[in-house]
């Protein structure tokens, strides 16, 4: 397999290097933590080559971003972490282009022009192996292997997407183990927590969630006095046996909670540090943060090494996180429920997909996904993003596949992963568009 991708990878990097320096590469990739630093990674790549670049970083639906590539002039366009689902696009634009993508694809076959290097065509798991910055690390290697010190990037991109849940496998491995080889990476293992003080590394945790502490002042500040801490207190400054009573006590409130056991697993564990300091799972927080929350290129500007906008950026996540914890008491006030699933509305389509990622992690039982609808009246849309989890995908789950086939029924389109996907549809779809989801998904439940 892995022979196999790094073959078309290396084809694909002969395909760029026919583009004569003098000419610009477009790198296109998707909004959030992967795409970003897949993105960072490409620009990287391609401008030690000797290439100019320009760069954009999209969300669905990718319709209006397509139109304006259509009106440019490209040679060759990179698409990362998307594009097999845009395939009859991306072919009409009438340029080379190269697509790097994990999610679900439309064919494998596609005019002479076009590179598609999708994870799934060689045997590797879209969902858990490799991720759309990893599969971009795989081309910068084929182009030039001095590249390989983009891997802490590349990884962190790959914890975007949540694929250490269950222990890092498949092509991701490969290139953590050699990342850790070659230094690169240092490993350790503690819990999640970062912030000013402590008081506001458990007030901003929303990934993992403590149910009844995030986001509640008056709780953490309880907790904190019976374990006789400061909530002022740095987190540097916490003796190391105080830190462990803090474990203790948040791994405890999981288990209370109910969640998954991988998920516990996930709470105190190994994590990779990158030589210039950060931690994999804390830039991409920040990656994702500036992309859902309206900071694309602030996002991009962390991956390309721009040490002076860390503190924007964090100001910009503590935004972001404050409006998904809001989001995440909303849902305590309830849900809706089918047969098959469980919905609920939200005002923003970016946050409705993280937030329902995490009350399936951390608040609701794993019996059904949970879906997100954003109603965008002015646009006549509906913004659909759904979240399942690994014991359900274990059952027959396949929430791409229902997404991508509904979705396209109703003249819409979707698609994605097995345990996260989503879609677009027409405004007055969605009475329809919940029924034929709850059948599809009762159906594959029932395997």
């Amino acid at each position: 397999m892995s022979e196999d991708i790094t073959g078309a990878c290396q084809d694909a990097a002969s395909l760029l290097r026919s583009v004569p320096t003098t000419k610009r590469i477009r790198i296109v990739s998707h909004y959030d933590a992967d795409g970003i630093a897949a993105a960072g990674v490409l620009c990287t790549a391609v401008y030690r080559a000797g290439y100019a670049f320009q760069t954009s970083l999209m969300r669905n639906p990718f319709t209006k971003g397509f139109d304006r590539l259509k009106n440019e002039r490209n040679e060759l366009i990179v698409f990362s972490d998307m594009g097999s689902g845009q395939l009859e696009t991306i072919e009409s634009l009438g340029c080379k282009a190269i697509i790097l993508d994990h999610h679900q694809y439309l064919r494998a076959q596609t005019s002479q022009n076009i590179r598609q290097i999708n994870a799934n065509l060689f045997g590797a798991d879209g969902n858990y192996d490799v991720s759309g910055a990893t599969l971009s690390y795989l081309f910068a290697t084929a182009l030039n292997p001095a590249n390989e010190d983009l891997a802490a990037l590349a990884l962190a991109g790959a914890t975007g997407d949540k694929q250490f849940i269950g222990g890092v496998r498949g092509l991701n491995k490969t290139i953590l183990e050699d990342a850790l080889q070659k230094g690169f990476l240092t490993e350790q293992t503690n819990i999640k927590l970062y912030g000013d003080t402590i008081a506001d590394a458990l007030y901003y945790s929303v990934d993992p969630y403590y149910p009844g502490l995030s986001g509640k002042s008056e709780k953490i500040e309880t907790m904190l006095e019976q374990l006789r801490i400061k909530p002022t207190t740095s987190i540097q400054d916490i003796p190391p046996e105080t830190i462990t009573k803090i474990q203790s006590y948040l791994l405890f409130v999981l288990i209370k909670a109910g969640c998954q056991q991988n998920i516990l697993e996930m709470t105190i564990r190994k994590r990779y540090v990158a030589s210039p300091g950060w931690e994999l799972e804390r830039f991409a927080d920040l990656l994702d943060a500036c992309g859902k929350n309206g900071y694309r290129s602030l996002g991009l500007s962390l991956c390309l090494g721009d040490g002076s906008t860390w503190k924007e950026a964090m100001q910009v996540e503590k935004d972001y996180k404050q409006k998904l914890l809001t989001g995440l008491e909303g849902l305590e006030q309830g849900i809706h429920e089918t047969k098959g699933m469980r919905y609920f509305y939200s005002d923003n389509s970016s946050l409705g997909g993280v937030i329902a990622g995490i009350a399936t992690n951390y608040m609701l039982d794993e019996k059904k996904p949970l879906f997100s609808l954003t109603r965008k009246e002015t646009d006549n849309e509906i913004h659909i993003s759904c979240r399942g989890n690994q014991q359900l995908v274990r059952q027959g789950l396949d929430l791409g596949a229902v997404m991508k086939t509904v979705a396209g029924e109703l003249g819409g389109f979707g698609g994605g992963h097995k345990i996260a996907a989503g879609a677009t549809i027409a405004f007055g779809k969605e009475k329809e568009f919940l029924e034929k989801v709850d059948v599809l998904l009762v159906s594959q439940m029932q395997g």
